[in-house]
């Protein structure tokens, strides 16, 4: 079988094209969309989620849309942001951003928030923003230390990945816990599915 319809993931994230591929989903193109995540002034962190994935399914239509190879993909963008009540935690690049938000975190609830949205091959764009509930334990000095030694929140969210070495510190999650990890695919394959997009192609290979 051939597939006619095309997808683009607006992403370069590891994390998310393995999300996809274990729903059996493989982008036509890895489209990362380098803009300025910075909060605006008084933005909630649901707020901000959802305007950063919109933007970034924009900023992917910008680029393809006059090349005719491209007419009629679905284009596919995320953005998980962490947050502590209303404060947004970075993604953090530097140890001392993953360090004050470890320090944070700790002993704490916090919420993760991801904004999924799909621009569809008419360009309706359509979004969903997932929210997820965790709590770590009460970690300590040695603990964030290895952790930080382990350059495990180098470019995460929160300064921490989910799926590493930081699940041990997880007490309770109520909600997705591939969005925490930064695509809720439950939410993501509805989305792709009420568009018309083939999921299950990959499947019926076997």
């Amino acid at each position: 079988m051939v597939r006619s319809q095309k997808l683009i993931l607006a992403s370069g994230s590891p994390r998310r094209l393995e999300l996809l591929a274990q729903a059996g989903i493989e982008p036509d193109r890895l489209m990362p969309m380098d803009l300025d995540e910075t909060p605006q002034r008084s933005e909630h962190p649901r707020s901000l989620a959802r305007r950063l994935s919109r933007e970034k399914g924009e900023a992917a239509l910008a680029v393809v849309r006059d090349d005719p190879a491209w007419r009629g993909a679905h284009i596919l963008a995320a953005d998980t942001v962490v947050s502590v009540g209303r404060r947004i935690l970075p993604k953090a690049e530097q140890i001392d951003e993953a360090s004050n938000a470890l320090y944070l975190l700790s002993g704490r609830n916090h919420r993760v928030f991801t904004g999924v949205c799909l621009v569809t091959p008419d360009r309706t764009v359509r979004q969903k923003i997932i929210e997820t509930r965790v709590r770590f334990k009460r970690l300590s000095a040695s603990e964030i230390e290895s952790y930080l030694a382990s350059g495990q929140w180098r470019g995460k969210a929160g300064g921490y990945a989910i799926q590493g070495l930081a699940g041990s510190f997880v007490v309770k999650l109520v909600g997705s816990y591939t969005n925490v990890v930064g695509l809720p695919l439950y939410e993501t394959v509805a989305l792709l599915t009420g568009e018309g997009y083939d999921v299950h192609f990959k499947w019926l290979e076997g």
